[in-house]
Order: C-alpha cells, then sequence, then structure tokens
C-alpha cells in the first residue's frame, strides 16, 4: 500500500491521540449483514467482509503505529474498495487521509499520477500550515464534535504540486470529510464551560490558553477521513495576478509571465508588453517596468506601420482594438511573405503568439500585452478563450503600468521643464485644492497667489570664464577653415578653365578671409555664409558637372560641412562639447547634493544652465509646512554652500584634460541677510522676488559678476577663486569661521578682503576672496559630509 506521511507534521504537538480505525465502515457492514437485507444485493458480500474483519481486530479497535497500514494492506484496501468505486478512479483525486498529520494511503489512480509526476522529491505538504494554528484548529474539531460548539475557523488547506510533465506548478484545494471519525475525551481532558467557550473566543491568538483547557493528548480521535483535491490552478493564477497587481514593483511583468506559464501549462510561455504611442506612431517599452517587449526584440522602438506589420494586424489589433493570434508563425510568414514582423518573432524564437490590446489611459496609447510560446499551436483560437475570466485583471495591471509610466513621464517634466520645486509642492496643492473646493459653488473662484514671506535668499554660480571670447575664437576659425577650403577648389578650377570669374570669386572669398583672420565683427559670419550660397556654391554645382578630379575636390569640401546646418562647424562643435560636459557635470552634481541639503532643512532651490550653472535658494518658516525654522538652518545652507562650490570648482578643474577646449569657472556667492518674500508668477511660470525693496537684489545678481574691483580693470570673478559678496561686515564675520573650517580640511588658500566698484544703482559692495585649493584625483563620492557641516556650525 502507498502511504504518504509529511515530514513537516511529524512530531507536531496536538491535543489529540490519532488512532486509525475502520469500525464505522464495519458496522455499515454489519447493517448490511443482517438478516433483514438479505435480499439486498450488498448482504452476502457484507458477511464476507464481517468473517475477513473479524481476524484483525485491530483495524476495528484502532492503532496508532502506521506501520501497521502497510502491514495489513489488503484488507484495508478491500474495505474501503465501496469508497472508492472503480468508474470514479480517472476523474476524482481522493485518498484517505489522518487528519491533523496528513498521512494519506488509499488513493484514486489520478491521485497516484499527480503524485507521481510530482517526482521523486516532492513531498505531499500542506502550503499555509502553521504548527500553532493546526493545534488551535485541532482544539476547535473538539469543541464541535464534543461539546457542541458551533466554532467556524475553517480554512481551506492548499498543496502546491510540480507537473513534471508541462515543467509547471499545479494548486489544489483539500476539502476533508470527517464522517467516519469520532472523537472522545479521555480522563485527563478538562470540562469545557460555556464560560471556557466565551474566554477561549477572546483569545483566539493565546496559543498558551488553549493548552490549558486541551492538555496535549486529552482526547481521542479515532477512524480515518477522506481527503478530496480540486484542482484551482485557474483561480489560484487569478488570485496571484490579483495580488501581483497590487503588489506591483519593478518585476510585475515577470511575475505575471510565471503566473501565466502556470495557467497553461507551458514552462517556456512569454509575456511581453509594449506601448503604441498613438501621436507618433510607435511601438515603445513602458518607462516603469522595462520588460522585453517580445515585438520590439530589443529595440527602443519601432515604427508602427505596413512595413513592419501586415494590413490585418494593424486593423485588427491598432485600429478595431481586437485580439489577434498567430497560431503557426511559418503559416505567417508564408501569407505575408516574411516581412518584418515575422523575422522579429523568428529571431526571439517565438512560433504561436496572442496579441492582447488594451487601451492604457485616457491619452489614446494602446498597451499591447504579448503572450508568446517557442511552438507552433501551443497558443490557438481555441485557448485563447481560457483567458477571458483572467483578461479584466490583466487590462487592470496594464493600465496601472501604464499610469506608472506617466506619472514617470510627468515627474520628469515636472523636475526638467517647470519651477515647481519639491520642497513648495504642498502649497500648490493646497491652493489647487481650495480652489478647487470653491469652484463647485462659486463660478467666480480664484486660485490664490503663491507667496512665501519672510525666507532669506542664497545665490551662486560657476560661470565659465572667457567663454564669448572662446566661442568667438571657434567661430573665427571654423570660417578660416570654411574659407580656405572655398579657396582651394576655385584655384584648382582657374587650372582647368581660364575663366576671369575664378579669380574674381577667390579675391571675393580671400578678401573675407583676411577680415576674419584680422578681427571678428557681429555680422560677418552671416555675411560671409550668405555670399557662399549665393555666390559661390552655383559655381561648384558648374565645376562637379564639368570635371571629374574638380568633382572630387567639391565634394571634400562639401564633406567638411554639417549637414544640418551647412557650415564648417569643428571648433565650435568641440567648444560646445567642452562646454556641455562642465554644464553636465556640475548640473548633476548640484542636484545630487541639493537632495543631501533638503534634508537639513526644506528650502526651495532652482537651478540654471548658463555657460555654466547658477542657482538660487530661498530658506524659512514658510516654506516649511510641518518643520520649526531656526536661523541655525540658514547658517548651515550657508557652509553647505560654500563647501559645494569649492567642490563644483574641483569637478570643473578635473574636466580639463577631457575637454577640446581649457574651459575654466569662476565661483560667486552672493550674502544677503534681510529676509524677503518670494512670489510665483503665472504669467512667467516661476519665482520671483516680491517688492520693491527687494528689486535691488536681482539687480545685483544680474550685474555682480561683470563687476571690477574698486580702482582697477580686473574682475572679481576668476578662475580658481571663490568670491563672496556681501555688503554687511557681519555677515564677512560669519564666512571667514567658514573659510577657517574650510582651510582646516585642506579646500580652501588665501583669502583677499576687496571692495567692489559701484554698479548703477548699487553701492558700498565688498567681497572677500578665496583661493581653490585643488584636490589630486578629487572624488566627488567622498566629499566632507552634512555631518561634519553640522558640528561644524553648532560649534
Amino acid at each position: 500500500m502507498k502511504i504518504i506521511e509529511s515530514s513537516l507534521v511529524s512530531g507536531v504537538e496536538l491535543p489529540l491521540q490519532l488512532n486509525i480505525s475502520f469500525e464505522k465502515v464495519f458496522v455499515v457492514f454489519e447493517k448490511y449483514a443482517q438478516k433483514e437485507y438479505e435480499n439486498h444485493p450488498f448482504h452476502s458480500s457484507a458477511k464476507e467482509m464481517i468473517l475477513l474483519l473479524e481476524k484483525y481486530p485491530e483495524l476495528i479497535n484502532g492503532f496508532s503505529d502506521y506501520s501497521l497500514l502497510e502491514k495489513y494492506h489488503e484488507p484495508i484496501n478491500l474495505l474501503l474498495d465501496p469508497l472508492f468505486p472503480e468508474p470514479l478512479l480517472n476523474n476524482e483525486i481522493k485518498a484517505v487521509s489522518i487528519p491533523f498529520s496528513f498521512t494519506s494511503f488509499k488513493f484514486t489512480s489520478r491521485f497516484e499520477n499527480i503524485i507521481k509526476n510530482a517526482g521523486e522529491n516532492y513531498e505531499f505538504t500542506v502550503r499555509n500550515f502553521e504548527e500553532e494554528s493546526m493545534y488551535i484548529m485541532a482544539c476547535t474539531f473538539i469543541l464541535s464534535f464534543v461539546y457542541g460548539y458551533n466554532v467556524d475557523v475553517k480554512r481551506p488547506f492548499y498543496f502546491d504540486i510540480p507537473d513534471k510533465t508541462t515543467g509547471t506548478m499545479k494548486y489544489y484545494r483539500a476539502t476533508f470529510n470527517a464522517d467516519f471519525s469520532e472523537i472522545t475525551a479521555t480522563k485527563n481532558a478538562p470540562n469545557i464551560t460555556q464560560e471556557d467557550f466565551r474566554e477561549l473566543l477572546n483569545n483566539f491568538d493565546d496559543i498558551d490558553l488553549w493548552k490549558e483547557k486541551f492538555p496535549p493528548n486529552s482526547y481521542i480521535f479515532k477512524g480515518f477521513g477522506i481527503i478530496n483535491l480540486f484542482d484551482v490552478t485557474s483561480e489560484e493564477m487569478l488570485s496571484s495576478i490579483k495580488a501581483n497587481l497590487l503588489g506591483g514593483g519593478d518585476n510585475l511583468i515577470f511575475r505575471l509571465q510565471n503566473n501565466l506559464r502556470d495557467f497553461y501549462s507551458i514552462r517556456d510561455l512569454k509575456l511581453g508588453y509594449s506601448i503604441f504611442d498613438k501621436f507618433n506612431g510607435k511601438l515603445c517599452e513602458t518607462v516603469v517596468n522595462k520588460s522585453n517587449s517580445i515585438i520590439l526584440n530589443n529595440e527602443d522602438q519601432i515604427m508602427c506601420s505596413s512595413d513592419y506589420f501586415c494590413q490585418n494586424i494593424i486593423q485588427k489589433v491598432f485600429v478595431d482594438h481586437e485580439t489577434f493570434v498567430i497560431s503557426d508563425l511559418e503559416e505567417y510568414g508564408k501569407a505575408t511573405d516574411k516581412n518584418s514582423f515575422y523575422n522579429s518573432l523568428y529571431d526571439s524564437g517565438v512560433q504561436s503568439i496572442i496579441l492582447i490590446p488594451i487601451k492604457a489611459n485616457n491619452s489614446g496609447d494602446l498597451a499591447l500585452l504579448e503572450i508568446a510560446s517557442p511552438r507552433a499551436y501551443d497558443l490557438n483560437s481555441v485557448n485563447i478563450n481560457k483567458l477571458k475570466d483572467i483578461l479584466p485583471v490583466f487590462e487592470a495591471a496594464v493600465k496601472r503600468t501604464s499610469e506608472e509610466r506617466q506619472n514617470v513621464l510627468e515627474a520628469t517634466i515636472q523636475e526638467n521643464y517647470t519651477s515647481i520645486h519639491s520642497s513648495v509642492k504642498w502649497r500648490f496643492y493646497q491652493a489647487a485644492q481650495k480652489y478647487h473646493l470653491e469652484s463647485q459653488s462659486n463660478d467666480n473662484a480664484k486660485l490664490d497667489e503663491i507667496v512665501f514671506n519672510d525666507v532669506f535668499p542664497l545665490y551662486g554660480q560657476s560661470d565659465i570664464k572667457g567663454s564669448s571670447e572662446a566661442r568667438n575664437q571657434a567661430i573665427r576659425e571654423d570660417l578660416i577653415t570654411q574659407l580656405t577650403l572655398a579657396i582651394s577648389v576655385l584655384k584648382d578650377a582657374c587650372k582647368t578653365e581660364k575663366l576671369p570669374i575664378y579669380n574674381e570669386l577667390m579675391f571675393r572669398v580671400s578678401t573675407f578671409l583676411k577680415d576674419v583672420e584680422e578681427e571678428l565683427n557681429a555680422g560677418d559670419e552671416i555675411n560671409i555664409l550668405d555670399f557662399l550660397q549665393r555666390e559661390i556654391y552655383p559655381v561648384f554645382k558648374h565645376i562637379k558637372d564639368i570635371n571629374k578630379p574638380l568633382s572630387k575636390k567639391v565634394s571634400i569640401y562639401m564633406n567638411r560641412l554639417d549637414e544640418n546646418l551647412n557650415v564648417v562647424y569643428e571648433k565650435r562643435k568641440d567648444y560646445e562639447k567642452s562646454v556641455n560636459l562642465i554644464n553636465l557635470k556640475l548640473s548633476k552634481f548640484i542636484d545630487k547634493k541639493q537632495k543631501d541639503a533638503q534634508q537639513m532643512f526644506p528650502h526651495y532651490f532652482e537651478r540654471y544652465k548658463t555657460d555654466g550653472v547658477e542657482f538660487n535658494m530661498y530658506i524659512g518658516q514658510s516654506i516649511a509646512k510641518d518643520k520649526k525654522f531656526d536661523e541655525l538652518y540658514l547658517y548651515n545652507l550657508r557652509l553647505w554652500q560654500l563647501q559645494t562650490m569649492c567642490e563644483m570648482e574641483n569637478i570643473a578643474f578635473s574636466l580639463l584634460d577631457k575637454m577640446e577646449h581649457n574651459l575654466r569657472v569662476a565661483s560667486l556667492v552672493l550674502v544677503h541677510s534681510n529676509s524677503m518674500a518670494i512670489k510665483f508668477r503665472m504669467d512667467e511660470k516661476q519665482f520671483d522676488v516680491d517688492g520693491a525693496y527687494n528689486i535691488r537684489y536681482e539687480i545685483i545678481k544680474k550685474r555682480i559678476d561683470k563687476a571690477h574691483i574698486k580702482n582697477s580693470e580686473e574682475r572679481i570673478t576668476q578662475p580658481g577663486k571663490i568670491a563672496i559678496i556681501y555688503s554687511q561686515d557681519k555677515d564677512a564675520l560669519e564666512y571667514i569661521k567658514y573659510i577657517n573650517f574650510l582651510q582646516s580640511k585642506k579646500q580652501l588658500g588665501k583669502i583677499e578682503y576687496l571692495e567692489l566698484e559701484d554698479l548703477q544703482g548699487v553701492s558700498g559692495l565688498k567681497a572677500l576672496r578665496v583661493e581653490v585649493v585643488y584636490q589630486k584625483d578629487f572624488d566627488e563620492k567622498k566629499t566632507i559630509t552634512l555631518n561634519d557641516l553640522i558640528k561644524q556650525i553648532e560649534a
């Protein structure tokens, strides 16, 4: 006799002594052996079974030694055969089982096949087994059987059984029939009163209380049970898909793929996901969950056109939004002359596929769910109907992913294209909510003005020094190259055709070249390019047509031109690459550092890319929604700003070897001691200072980097130095403390004390200018921490 015991529950303590007995079956045979049933078809066989069982009294009296199951397997089989009718052996999943031990024997043929297909290492174990819960469940079993108290704590048991034939997992729910068993109390069993029952109802999780009322082994279970398994793989997959949907996360599509593999019993089934961009006519993978779209086959995006898909797919999937199935890829290839879609699927190892279009969101985007198999006819128009029950859940999953994608895009727009910084976003939500509520009852409702009062400003910039001169020099060198190439073509043309026009044109080009070599004036570039377009290029076309060697010369000239701008754009490209490299590195660095700085105290931050980087910060109580402001946070942010400027200087300096142009930055910090108000300008969609007095601060910001040291022609901003502009001596004293700290860290050097020339409308400005000590092999990841700065401020 095949016996299955679960090691998981062996030795588990229970309030029951488990005795196997077939007495209740014996009683049934006794009934039909009576004389009154002598005409019943069961009468003779019942008499024979009684004679047989009387030889084995242990089977009736009960036993706890499970080895006797094997010893008496023949009479046990005969005894239980009536409960396992032969016509149902290949249909029902049934076995005799001992409750709370999951020891099973006497199986239907289908049950035995399922266990056999699970593999030799499989152990018949309940999924949701909990040792303490099992004890309490046995107690409730006793309450019902012995005392008649109805306690409904029934939980379905589940078995996850692998199917080695398909390489997938099958899921079964178990039901237990206890009609052939009984429970009796021993002398050691305390009597359970109504009061005890109520106490237990109020303390379900108190295992000690349950063991007090139902001591271990204080009751005897006698008999056996019948366990029936029902295949609930489809229901489990539906439940699991819902759970995965609620959980979300980066691996959502892959978890759903595993669900579908079990659902379809296809171990290597693939699930892909792509989005059809209605506005661009492209298929692209979701931004949120990189899901390896089957259709895209490692491409970032493809044009959705008849050059890629067949017209049938375009109409059914992308226009009519109907599910489309390809059962046999080779047949599809024959019908479409092996189009691009066929080749993509073939390269991916797909031979059958289901395409399920789902409207993703209100934007009109279409999500495409792709279910594929490496074998033809694994997926077909028949088993596609299995998806009907779970498709609504997949639709919800796709819409959720699409919404997450939309959120990522909106977050990107928010971060990069608008001025609503995260620190002040709460105020915009507050105003929007107020407007929404008021607009429901008031047609004249207006949006609140967004104003933050009593905030302290901080301004800094790392400007590329001499960027205008470098840009002009790059333009000049490119024009010289272009004009020199044009002269070279015309010289060779003169040798081929003795036409005076060539000499005249060469003279004019040479005149332009001489002027540019001496000095580049405003408008020169436009005039020269207009001349070349109007006078030279028609001649070059003529030269190309009449002479093959000259045609190559003209081609050399044309190949040096930028295909979009139609000019030589080599030195300028090098210059722009250098500027972009500095801007990118500095912008990414300060954006990252700023997120750390928000941990000190919430503050508004905005950054601009020019020829370099400049940034504004505002800090104060009105910006912090739930945190109390203290000027200590302002001082801390000032020190953080100066420290960050040192690090940005080092980053820019470390890029010199990587740039075609040796561009240097000059850094500046503007100190303003008085608080001010900032207001969001609805027309410009950005914050600006509010109030006439505060305009002076904006004027200083716009003019300060061009200011000179008093009684000199030297700019206050110089490479290798940080200028700290202030108007009150107390600000200088504060910053000298910060400089001393950074000098101790070998980041700053000598200090200069300077006065600035009067600016238009502004006078009395002073400056501390401090030398930057550049670090060898500077590592932006190993900078002074926030804790270091905070300790310095508090010292």
